[in-house]
């Protein structure tokens, strides 16, 4: 378990390296959630996702002869983006392991932060064997994408920046992928209020928290394909689900559909871009899964790393 106080020292870390992203409005949504939504929007943070957080809180606490060395990662898309860009500003190498069906727009913009790419077939291969593998033969730190205290505090600073800037919330809800984000913003919000709700949004073709929650235990569920390509875990981490099951409320889960419209929506009335990940807490939101609690709901906006291509996509 991390604790409230390592959210705030990761907070004084990364103070002057994160943006402090911006808590959006929207009247429609309001109307249409029956709630005051309180919109945490990631997708403007350095690296175009909340992931940057928790890799710079990470990578700043490595010793000079680890970060001479380099890093290495394995990531999607937003996790390489941070680690690459992280190890930037400290001058490092870094390394980095992603999909082969990782979109383009992903693997050009970790190369552009100057990070190597190296590929596998997620479908066949073991990321984290593999990950572990190359480090170890590169001498290289590996910088896991959730199950890290560091890693989990960091991503838990956008909560605590929610809540400094707007108030306190009713509900928080958040996407889950591995489960870095939720863990830690699920400490920060309920540090000293209890009675927060904090509600996890998974696709429901990658619902392996929901599975674990329901099971007591964690549960492995095959690679799971849905358009959310960053909430595609197949198992919550280890560190992240104890977490997860002291502190969130509930797991509720969104269509492809669902996230779309969120899309959508986000895009023609919010006029904000942002990736189907990033889109999953504002689809629970719009197809009525948390029910009709009113109050006040904080919302995070996960991120925004998606191409005009594969944007328009989505719409075609």
């Amino acid at each position: 378990m991390i604790s409230a106080e390592d959210v705030r020292a990761a907070a004084r870390t990364i103070a002057g390296a994160a943006h402090v992203t911006p808590v959006l409005r929207s009247r429609t949504l309001d109307e249409a959630a029956r709630t005051k939504a309180l919109l945490k929007c990631e997708n403007f943070q350095r690296g175009g996702a909340f992931k940057f957080r928790g890799a710079f809180n990470k990578i700043s606490s490595l010793t000079p002869a680890e970060r001479a060395a380099g890093v290495m990662a394995y990531s999607s898309g937003n996790h390489a983006q941070a680690v690459a860009l992280s190890a930037s500003l400290i001058g490092a190498r870094s390394l980095i392991l992603m999909p082969e069906d990782t979109p383009a727009s992903k693997r050009e913009a970790t190369i552009g932060y100057g990070a190597k790419v190296t590929t596998y077939d997620r479908y066949r291969e073991d990321r984290v064997a593999l990950g572990e593998r190359i480090a170890r033969e590169q001498g290289m730190t590996l910088i896991p994408p959730y199950d890290d205290p560091l890693i989990m505090a960091g991503q838990g600073t956008c909560a605590l920046e929610l809540l400094d800037e707007a108030g306190p919330v009713d509900t928080l809800v958040v996407p889950v992928g591995g489960g870095g984000l939720i863990s830690g913003c699920a400490t920060a919000a309920r540090d000293g209020d209890a009675a927060v709700r904090v509600v996890g949004v998974e696709p429901q073709a990658a619902d392996d928290t929901r599975r674990s929650l329901a099971a007591g235990r964690r549960v492995r569920i095959d690679v799971p394909r849905t358009i959310a390509d960053g909430l595609q875990a197949d198992t919550p981490g280890v560190l992240t689900f104890e977490v997860v099951r002291e502190l969130v409320s509930e797991i509720v889960t969104v269509s492809d559909a669902e996230i779309v419209g969120a899309m959508a929506f986000l895009f023609e009335t919010m006029k904000i871009v942002v990736e189907p990940s990033g889109a999953a807490a504002v689809a629970a939101l719009l197809a009525g899964k948390l029910g009709d609690r009113g109050g006040t709901t904080g919302v995070v906006v996960s991120g925004g790393n998606v191409s005009v291509e594969r944007f328009r996509e989505f719409f075609s």
